[in-house]
C-alpha cells in the first residue's frame, strides 16, 4: 500500500509532494490528514479549499480495491474538525456485487470510525451514483453537505437528490454521527480483548431501523486490532455491514485481508435480521477460518 501511495503522490503538484510525503510515509497512516496539515498544505500549495481537495484524490484512489471493475475511484470527506478522510472503492471476486463498498461509504465509514460530529463535503473522483447519494443522505448533515467533483463543480445533496426520504420520514431524530451509542452486554465469559473491541464496535454501530446493533474485530497475524461497525440506512439496500466496515479499515491500515488471523462479530440478539451468515460466506470466500459470533443482550 505504501508503494501505491507514494507512486500516486508523484502524479500531485510538486507544491504538495514535500509536505505529504512525510504524513504518508508515516508507519501508522490510515487515510486521514490531520486539520494542522491539511492548513500547512493550503498555505504552501497556495491552493483554494475545493482545488485542493481534488488534488488530493489521487491519493484516496491509491486504496482502491477493484478487481472487477477496474474502475478506480477516490473520496475524501472533510470533517468538521477540519481532518480528512479517504475511502476508496472495494470488491470482491467471486461473491455477489452487492458485497462491494464504494468510495462515498468509505469515507463515511472513515469518519464515522474516527468519532467526527459532521462532514463539511465530500470530494469524488466520478459523479456519485444513486446509492452513494442515498447513503450520504443518512448523515445529520445530510441537508448541508456539499459534493465536489472535477467535471461539474460543487453542488449541494440536495441539488443531488431531490424529493429525498432519509431518517426523519422513518422518525428517526438522531441521525448517523450524532446518534447516542448502545449499551450491549456481553453474558458470554469472554473477556478477551478482541471481543470487548468488537463489543465497543456493536455498540457504537448505527441502527436505527433494525436494532440490530453489530459490531467486528478482526486480529492480524502481528497482533494489530481493527474493528469495524454496522451503518444502517433508511432504504436498507445501502447499509453498510460490520465486515465491510471493518475491511475497509483494514485497507486504509495498510493491511491485506491474507493477514488477518481472528475474526469476532458481536451482535444484538433476538433481532428480526442478522449478519452472522453473510459474514461467514464471506470470510470463508477469503480464507478466513478463524471466526465467533457472540450475541450480546
Amino acid at each position: 500500500m505504501k508503494q501505491k501511495l507514494l507512486t500516486a503522490l508523484s502524479y500531485l503538484p510538486e507544491s504538495l509532494q514535500s509536505d505529504l510525503s512525510p504524513i504518508i510515509s508515516q508507519s501508522n497512516f490510515n487515510g486521514v490528514i490531520k486539520a494542522s496539515d491539511v492548513d500547512l498544505l493550503q498555505q504552501h500549495s497556495a491552493l483554494a479549499m475545493p482545488e485542493l481537495l481534488l488534488s488530493l484524490l489521487p491519493l484516496a484512489a491509491a486504496y482502491s480495491v477493484a478487481p472487477i471493475s477496474d474502475f478506480n475511484v477516490g473520496a475524501i470527506a472533510r470533517g468538521v474538525s477540519g481532518n480528512l478522510y479517504f475511502g476508496a472503492n472495494y470488491e470482491f471476486t467471486n461473491q455477489a456485487l452487492f458485497n462491494s463498498v464504494h468510495a462515498e461509504q468509505a469515507a463515511i465509514n472513515n469518519v464515522f470510525s474516527h468519532q467526527e460530529s459532521g462532514i463539511i463535503d465530500i470530494t469524488i473522483t466520478a459523479s456519485p451514483c444513486g446509492h452513494c447519494r442515498q447513503f450520504m443522505n443518512e448523515l445529520s448533515c445530510a441537508d448541508q453537505l456539499t459534493v465536489n467533483l472535477a467535471a461539474s463543480g460543487s453542488k449541494s445533496l440536495s441539488t443531488l437528490l431531490p424529493d429525498s426520504f432519509g431518517p426523519s420520514d422513518l422518525g428517526v431524530t438522531a441521525p448517523l454521527l450524532v446518534a447516542s451509542t448502545a449499551t450491549l452486554t456481553l453474558p458470554q465469559t469472554d473477556n478477551s480483548v478482541l471481543a470487548e473491541v468488537a463489543l465497543g464496535a456493536a455498540n457504537s454501530s448505527y441502527a436505527p431501523y433494525s436494532h440490530c446493533h453489530a459490531g467486528i474485530a478482526l486480529q492480524t497475524r502481528d497482533g494489530v486490532i481493527i474493528s469495524g461497525r454496522y451503518i444502517e440506512n433508511a432504504a436498507f439496500n445501502p447499509s453498510l455491514s460490520p465486515l465491510q466496515s471493518a475491511l475497509i479499515n483494514l485497507n486504509l491500515a495498510g493491511f491485506a485481508v491474507s493477514e488477518i488471523s481472528n475474526v469476532i462479530l458481536v451482535e444484538k440478539a433476538d433481532t428480526k435480521m442478522s449478519h452472522a451468515q453473510a459474514t461467514q460466506t464471506l470470510l470463508a470466500d477469503i480464507n478466513i477460518d478463524s471466526y465467533q459470533l457472540l450475541l450480546a443482550i
